[in-house]
């Protein structure tokens, strides 16, 4: 028992906490979405996906949704920042700085990381092939199936990624704290909002946040790795810290 434990502490105790904890999260996260997608095709959560939509609409007149008009001209503006035009021009931005400072390893890195998840969420949903819900009139534009949400996942991957790059760079730990909350804000904003819109259902909106948070991790895992072994340019001076 001791030898084994001591074989323990050799491989795993130089493990940061951050390593062991992002571990458990993908861990956790890959289950849960397991699970969702479980429940969802075995028709155990259309009662309250369901029930979700609806209350999101006036009773009276299913085709207005609840709250003020300034609301759903928000909710609008929130599932843009998800939407493949926004996401694109990001990605691009974040890539034409890499060329400028001559990262180019890390350009190759976040061109992997996001055009990996692009083909990620479209193959889920070629597998899945969800209709979208029918049962209130859809407020947005829609062309694909509905689980994953797409916008959920997407914008997940990309948040958290640039999150990442951008707390490598900041000083101290309540702006690393700072940047992954807003982070993670937006990317809260953009899922309610397809819920919202009625172009999601709430189950595809988790399941999409739960895909692109592992993706995420794992990216940013190896990313670490690389950077650690010199394969990556690292723009933080303590590439350690997070």
């Amino acid at each position: 028992m001791g030898t084994a434990l001591s074989k323990l502490r050799s491989r795993y105790g130089s493990l940061s906490p951050v390593i062991l904890i992002a571990s458990l999260v993908i861990v956790t996260g890959t289950w849960a979405f397991i699970e969702i997608a479980d429940e969802v095709f075995e028709g155990s959560t259309q009662s309250i996906d369901d029930r979700i939509l609806c209350a999101c609409r006036n009773p009276d007149d299913i085709t207005d949704p609840i709250g003020p008009e300034w609301l759903e001209e928000a909710m609008r503006d929130f599932t843009a920042i998800g939407g493949v035009a926004i996401l694109t021009l990001m990605v691009v931005a974040v890539l034409g700085y890499m060329l400028m400072a001559r990262k180019f390893h890390a350009f190759w890195l976040v061109l992997a990381s996001t055009g990996g998840g692009i083909l990620l969420g479209s193959v889920l949903k070629s597998s899945f092939a969800r209709p979208r819900p029918t049962i209130v009139p859809h407020l947005s534009h829609i062309m694909t199936t509905s689980f994953p949400s797409g916008h959920s996942m997407q914008s997940a991957i990309i948040y958290l990624t640039l999150a990442a790059l951008l707390a490598r760079l900041a000083p101290g730990r309540k702006t690393k704290v700072y940047v992954i909350v807003v982070a993670l804000g937006l990317i809260f904003l953009v899922g309610i909002s397809r819920v919202y819109l009625g172009v999601h259902y709430p189950t595809d909106v988790l399941a999409g946040w739960m895909a692109g948070l592992v993706w995420a991790l794992l990216c940013w895992l190896v990313a670490r790795r690389l950077q650690q072994r010199g394969a990556v340019e690292s723009d933080a001076t303590t590439p350690a810290e997070i």
